[in-house]
């Protein structure tokens, strides 16, 4: 296929390979099991000699074509999708990490990862938490048994972001597997493979799917990452070209196995909503950069987190390393101004939980997302407790701002 721009390439990316009855797009395929006429045939592809479908839990058609559109997106040699985000982060601990081993994660993550982390600690896995954003506190942590290295783009609610280049040579230079969440950039806005990282989590379920319909989650592998390198790759999988390798053993010992498959309905909806993700992401950008904007000019508002504004501590990694600076913002009220009433006061915006939709989404963070992990840990992530986030969406610039103007009148 000609080197085609991003949209264009995902737009077209189904029919390059053909599609059934010259459909646009690849059709919904409901089917758990596949039939091979010859036998041999069958027992070749469970052995992995030749392609084909398995059985659903492993693999589908409508899925493997949202996997190949992923892997264009990161420009990477493959994906697996889940049925969701977690999915895909707990694939990579479950397949990849042995009792003994050790990670090195951000503190800076999203609330469920967090959790996910206490639970893999609890059973014999080392895990320790740093601030990601200078890489020496990365390379102090670090261990003979260091296994991976976890970021997160723009950390989820404060916008934190990783040193993401240099934690990327800390960790070549180590032989360590870098393993990025690109979520709150996505594809579009940045490509992980550009920093060295070995594995890419997205959410589909957030702005490439982004209309909140499907949930879904992929891990795609960019070619960066030796795997010749990894101690913890089974023999039995050591048979596929080294490249191959991560995904096989993932795709085994953890879509197989554990079974966190993608619907093809779900695989559908995503791939749909995939082909406006840049258009999407241009207008929710300049969105947030508006917002942000007359927040932090607003003398009620004690505190706004945007990577798009120069006041962020993280704001020239950003200019250098991201497309745009992302959807997600959150903005702390001043004493005295209850975010309760606040937010029962805005009209457009919607009290939710998602992120990366079409519509702008507001939350109270410390009393929903983040309550379950209690005032300490908070504390220690920088997170307030009139905190707000806000996934920005589509809508008109000047009835966003006024909604959100309005509510602080």
């Amino acid at each position: 296929m000609k080197n085609y721009g991003f949209t264009s390439t995902i737009l077209h990316n189904d029919r390059q390979k053909g599609i059934e009855h010259g459909s646009l797009h690849k059709p919904i395929h409901t089917s758990v099991t596949f039939g091979y006429a010859d036998a041999r045939q069958l027992a070749s592809v469970f052995q992995g000699k030749e392609p084909g479908f398995r059985y659903g839990r492993q693999g589908n058609p409508t899925v493997a074509a949202l996997e190949d559109k992923v892997s264009k997106m990161e420009q990477g040699v493959g994906t697996i999708c889940f049925a969701t985000g977690m999915g895909a982060i707990g694939a990579v601990f479950q397949a990849l990490l042995r009792a003994g081993d050790h990670v090195v994660s951000s503190s800076f993550l999203f609330g469920n990862t967090n959790s996910l982390w206490q639970t893999v600690a609890g059973q014999g896995v080392g895990v320790d938490f740093v601030d990601a954003t200078d890489v020496a506190n990365v390379a102090a942590a670090l261990k003979p048994e260091t296994r991976m290295v976890f970021v997160e783009t723009i950390a989820n609610p404060r916008t934190q972001i990783a040193d993401l280049k240099r934690i990327g040579e800390l960790c070549a230079q180590r032989g360590i597997l870098y393993v990025v969440d690109n979520t709150m950039t996505s594809p579009y806005l940045f490509r992980p493979k550009d920093v060295g990282a070995g594995l890419v989590v997205n959410a589909l379920t957030k702005s490439i799917g982004g209309h909140g319909n499907a949930l879904g989650g992929a891990l795609t592998d960019t070619g960066a990452y030796d795997w010749t390198r990894f101690p913890n790759i089974f023999e039995n999988y050591k048979k596929n070209p080294s490249v191959q390798w991560g995904l096989v053993q993932i795709r085994a010992k953890a879509l197989r196995d554990f079974g966190a498959s993608l619907a093809p309905e779900a695989a559908h909806h995503i791939a749909v909503g995939a082909e406006t993700l840049a258009l999407r992401m241009d207008r929710a950008s300049a969105n947030a950069r508006a917002l942000a904007a007359m927040l932090e000019a607003d003398q009620r508002v004690a505190a706004v987190y945007y990577p798009g504004l120069k006041s962020h501590p993280q704001h020239g990694i950003a200019a250098e390393l991201f497309k745009d600076f992302g959807s997600l913002l959150s903005f702390e009220l001043k004493d005295g101004i209850d975010c309760f009433d606040y937010l029962n006061k805005l009209k457009l915006a919607i009290p939710t939980s998602n992120l990366g939709d079409t519509r702008t989404l507001v939350i109270p963070v410390s009393h929903t997302i983040f309550y379950e992990m209690g005032p300490e840990r908070r504390a220690s992530m920088g997170i307030a407790d009139s905190l707000i986030r806000v996934s920005v969406g589509i809508e008109d610039t000047d009835d966003l701002i006024a909604d959100f103007r309005s509510a602080l009148d």
